[in-house]
């Protein structure tokens, strides 16, 4: 490897270590401003502890039970939903409405995600092809006796630095289009498990209203039955309460945060394009001037 080589590849490195430390920190700041400003976790304590601890943390990750443990637990809990969405008619028009949007949403959100990530990495790809195009051009500006030893090492630069603008446009592809839309997919499956544990509720408590019927016939375990009927009634209530906050506060913070990003996105897009027909005129003008 040459020292030019060398230096281009180190150039790459950093330019990509970048971009995914600023998507890192990007993708952190947004999930810590929505803790910051939700109503239960602002005022949390532990949230708080971990904003402002200056120590040294120790963490433990899951080990190959507790991965299992949780795969069936994901399978069982998605058996239940299913059969719950099957079964369970909701009593809220608000909650039934809100539900199915959120699945039909979360399709499309998934099928945007995974076109954007295409997008992304074609970007990549014509950033890598324009490294070999330079790298090419070096070599045959090299040759010995070249009348054209000039043109090559000027469109090889050109080359080059339209590889630095294209790679810049993935990377701001991916933190303001990409990260975004995967980041509400996420989001949308976080509301769709919500409408999902309240579903339960639901059928939690109309299973308890069904047992206090048949204790009060057969007259035995009433008190009991009562107990459990208002425990779950109240629980029902509860997220309800809370479920309906969340989906309302979800919808604005979506609307929001896609504004803005798209907003900044086309911004950005058009910024890099200005510099691409910029540079390419500049190779045009320079080539011309020599010839």
């Amino acid at each position: 490897m040459t020292k030019e080589e060398f230096s281009k590849m180190k150039q790459e490195l950093e330019a990509e270590y970048l971009a995914t430390f600023k998507k890192t920190v990007a993708m952190h700041e947004v999930f810590l401003q929505r803790l910051a400003i939700h109503p239960m976790f602002r005022h949390d304590h532990n949230f708080k502890v971990f904003l402002e601890y200056d120590q040294d943390l120790c963490v433990r990750g899951k080990n190959k039970k507790e991965k299992l443990a949780g795969l069936f637990s994901n399978i069982s809990k998605s058996a239940d939903d299913l059969l719950l969405s099957n079964t369970q008619k909701d009593v809220d028009d608000f909650f039934e409405h809100e539900r199915n949007f959120l699945i039909e949403y979360y399709n499309h959100i998934r099928d945007a995600t995974m076109k954007s990530d295409k997008m992304t990495r074609n970007h990549k790809n014509v950033a890598d092809s324009y490294i070999k195009i330079s790298f090419s051009l070096v070599q045959l500006a090299t040759i010995d006796g070249s009348e054209l030893e000039k043109f090559f090492s000027k469109v090889s630069e050109t080359f080059e630095k339209a590889r630095k603008l294209e790679g810049r446009v993935a990377s701001d592809e991916d933190l303001k289009l990409s990260d975004t839309l995967r980041y509400y997919m996420r989001d949308t499956a976080a509301a769709k498990d919500l409408l999902y544990r309240r579903l339960r509720c639901l059928a939690n408590y109309e299973n308890a209203n069904r047992n206090l019927e048949k204790a009060r016939i057969k007259n035995k375990d009433i008190h009991m039955a009562e107990n459990v009927q208002q425990q779950a009634c109240q629980k029902f209530e509860a997220i309800s309460k809370q479920a309906k906050q969340e989906l309302q506060d979800f919808k604005t913070r979506r609307v929001a945060a896609f504004r803005k990003n798209l907003v900044e996105l086309a911004e950005l897009e058009l910024k890099h394009s200005k510099t691409q027909i910029q540079l390419l005129k500049s190779c045009l003008m320079s080539l011309h001037e020599e010839h």
